[in-house]
């Protein structure tokens, strides 16, 4: 290759990690011809390259002695065009997200062993609740509801897609349901096969034996190896959530038809792989994680129970649809809506006797944990989350329920006032919907007005912010408008350590909106119809049919534009850090493929002791630094230096995830390796690791982790204010280079 790139490993390597919306290598870099020198297009550390031949000038990379180097992670999580189809898998995110917030107090775990398998259940629940409405769209306002003789799907003016099945088999609903059943499934193939295709890509790359040291039992929960090692409990969770899926589906086709001897076997069937899914979710061994390179080895009998189940589901689902499509006999009542045995009740139930037990578990363990620092909602934001997870997969499922009633027909109340041999004319294009969809419905504009009342309070607390900190900092930037701007932007950044505010109040009024529906709809206090109920429930309706098509032109713009892939993908990036762990359907946690490779790229910059490589993490590659800190072997930890910047890890890890980056887990990551963390005020994600520095009243220690940085910098005589940096541009900075210098002079600990 003509020009110049350094392709040597010794002396000192700047190794940087970029944080969200996947910055591109030349921005990492800061240089225009990134050359990509390890890995490949997903994942790769990048140097720069030279046309005119060996660089002269500040910061140039010397062979054998110093260089920069950047490793881009962005494309696995804004890359791949299937990111398209995550935007729907937020719930399933969600539901990870909140195993990680659970308190671990030291003598609380069988308390947390019961709590996890709740969680691991309510995430189960949550798959049903997906598949569940595209089966309740198809199967039945579809299949049994719309293309029934006489109905909505019967009319010429039906969409010929459709209008067949009922021209076809309008009196033969076995038949109708069959073919309807396999939307539903196409839909539980396309999860099966997103998740399938990631987990081979991301979450089986383990590096050699020798990169991996001992993980201990004891100590950082970061630095145990099998925290980033989830090959195999992912593999069946997936197993039995997909099981779980199809199952469902079959038991809608063939519960109907339970009075006869085949439809009542079928059911029985579908029902019993339903509760082997659900036993097996609730099982601590299905999710276990096993150190790499330990030898240890999951139980035969448990992987053979997935293989059952991973086959005994399709089998049940076919024998259920063949049986259907030659036609099971009906031999009920004619209903308006699918009949089936009770298994929206169940689930029901179940999600809400889980959700309490959650509930008392979680704020239990954090009675018992006794934290050094401050917790996000009072130590249970764990269930907190979980509740938001409920609430959108909610939103996602009745949004697509009424979108398509609105499609094929008119949606209306289960009340409705006709049976459908009484009263046939009204129910041409009537679709029905169970009263708790209307009721749910309704809570859609209560949790807008209560949107809308966090952020009247959070406009408040930043004008009293601003007022706070004018009068100090006008002696810094001199005049009366620069002060007051500089402490607007200052108190806005500040608006994210109320993070738990916004989620407190979103699932509270969430929860209590859910607790008084079903009490209304259990005593038949009223019906979702008329009045300021109807009104609520209609208004709800249309705002979350609303939200499924915004979805559905979202992803289809997302799907063929890059950039917007890279905005999208910061949602993914903060989301998906951590292992699915509780939902395996979720999208993939990028560090599982991350963390190694980072393993074996440090092992191979630091192969001697005159060797060198400082971290250099901004924003999310801060976390990922850190938590790569503790996994390296004690001999390559003395030779790694962290530098950090824009940092997430005390405002938004540490309340939120005590039991991973608490006091404990920073302090080891100290411990482990020279740090320095630099931070703005004005910056909304980033900020102090240990101790805030007052930047009015006193000066850094000089041996302290965290420097404070002013943004934006006082301006000179007659010059008008810089424009503010917020949070990027770190190592654009002098005290990015200052620090930079200062770890690579530091010597490592005898």
């Amino acid at each position: 290759m003509d020009g110049f790139i350094d392709q040597t490993t010794g002396g000192v390597t700047e190794l940087r990690v970029h944080g969200v919306s996947g910055t591109p290598p030349a921005g990492i870099l800061d240089h225009p011809h990134p050359r990509l020198v390890a890995g490949d297009g997903t994942t790769g550390f990048y140097r720069r390259w030279w046309a005119g031949g060996r660089p002269t000038g500040e910061h140039p990379d010397v062979p054998g002695v110093r260089r920069r180097e950047a490793y881009a992670w962005g494309n696995l999580t804004s890359g791949g065009r299937t990111i398209a189809l995550w935007l729907l898998l937020l719930p399933f995110s969600l539901a990870n997200l909140s195993y990680f917030m659970l308190p671990r107090p030291a003598g609380g775990a069988r308390l947390r062993h019961a709590v996890e398998a709740a969680q691991r259940l309510f995430g189960l629940l949550l798959t049903g609740t997906l598949v569940g409405a595209v089966t309740l769209a198809s199967v039945d306002l579809i299949g049994w509801q719309c293309t029934a003789a006489g109905r909505a799907c019967t009319y010429d003016t039906a969409p010929v897609w459709v209008h067949w099945l009922g021209a076809l088999w309008g009196d033969e609903p076995s038949k109708r349901l069959a073919v309807t059943a396999v939307p539903p499934l196409l839909v539980v193939v396309l999860l099966w096969w997103i998740a399938r295709r990631t987990w081979l890509r991301d979450e089986r790359v383990v590096p050699p034996a020798s990169e991996w040291r001992a993980g201990p039992e004891v100590g950082p929960l970061l630095a145990r190896p099998r925290l980033w090692h989830g090959a195999a409990p992912v593999w069946r969770l997936r197993v039995v959530h997909v099981a779980y899926a199809i199952a469902s589906i079959g038991l809608a086709v063939s519960a109907p038809f339970a009075g006869t001897p085949a439809g009542l076997a079928l059911t029985l069937a579908n029902a019993g792989l339903l509760l082997a899914a659900v036993v097996l979710a609730a099982l601590p061994s299905i999710a276990r994680r096993l150190d790499p390179h330990s030898g240890r080895r999951t139980p035969p009998w448990l992987t053979f129970a997935c293989h059952a189940l991973r086959v005994g589901a399709p089998l049940a689902f076919l024998a259920t649809v063949g049986a259907a499509l030659a036609g099971l006999p009906y031999s009920g009542a004619v209903t308006r809506q699918l009949p089936g045995v009770g298994f929206g009740t169940v689930q029901f139930v179940l999600t809400v006797g889980i959700g309490v037990f959650i509930l008392a578990g979680t704020c239990a363990l954090a009675r018992m944990e006794r934290p050094s620092g401050r917790r996000a909602l009072g130590g249970v934001a764990a269930w907190f989350t979980l509740m938001l997870a409920a609430g959108s997969a909610n939103v996602l499922a009745l949004g697509l329920l009424f979108w398509t009633a609105t499609f094929f027909g008119v949606p209306g109340t289960s009340a409705h006032p006709a049976h459908l041999a009484a009263h046939p004319a009204p129910l041409g294009r009537k679709l029905f919907l169970d009263d708790p969809v209307w009721w749910t419905a309704a809570l859609v504009p209560l949790l807008v007005l209560g949107l809308a009342a966090v952020a009247v309070v959070l406009y408040l607390l930043r004008r009293a912010e601003a007022a706070r900190l004018a009068p100090e900092l006008k002696a810094y930037y001199g005049q009366r408008d620069d002060a007051g701007v500089v402490a607007g932007k200052w108190a806005l950044a500040s608006l994210t350590d109320r993070a738990g505010l916004l989620l407190a109040v979103v699932t509270g009024i969430g929860v209590a909106g859910f607790a008084a529906v079903t009490v209304i709809y259990a005593l038949r206090l009223l019906t979702p119809d008329g009045g300021i109920a109807g009104l609520l429930a209609s208004a709800g309706s249309w705002a979350m049919t609303a939200i499924v098509i915004g979805l559905v032109l979202l992803g289809r713009r997302t799907y063929s534009d890059t950039r917007l892939r890279r905005t999208i993908g910061i949602l993914w990036d903060i989301a998906t850090f951590w292992p699915r762990a509780i939902h395996p359907l979720s999208p993939p946690c990028y560090t599982e493929r991350v963390v190694p490779e980072l393993m074996s790229r440090v092992g191979a910059l630091a192969r001697t002791g005159g060797d060198q490589v400082v971290l250099s993490g901004h924003s999310q590659g801060s976390v990922i630094a850190a938590a790569l800190a503790l996994q390296l072997r004690p001999a390559i930890r003395g030779r790694v230096r962290l530098l950090t910047h824009g940092s997430p890890l005390r405002r938004l890890y540490a309340p939120f995830f005590p039991a991973y980056f608490g006091d404990g887990g920073l302090a080891a990551v100290r411990d482990a390796v020279p740090w320095s963390n630099l931070y703005r005020l004005s910056d909304p994600i980033g900020g102090s690791v240990f101790r805030r520095v007052d930047p009015f009243t006193c000066e850094p220690d000089a041996g302290a982790v965290d420097r404070f940085c002013w943004d934006p910098l006082p301006p000179g005589p007659g010059e008008p204010l810089p424009e503010a940096r917020w949070h990027s541009g770190y190592w654009l900075e002098c005290p990015y280079h200052e620090e930079l210098s200062r770890l690579i002079a530091v010597k490592p600990a005898a």
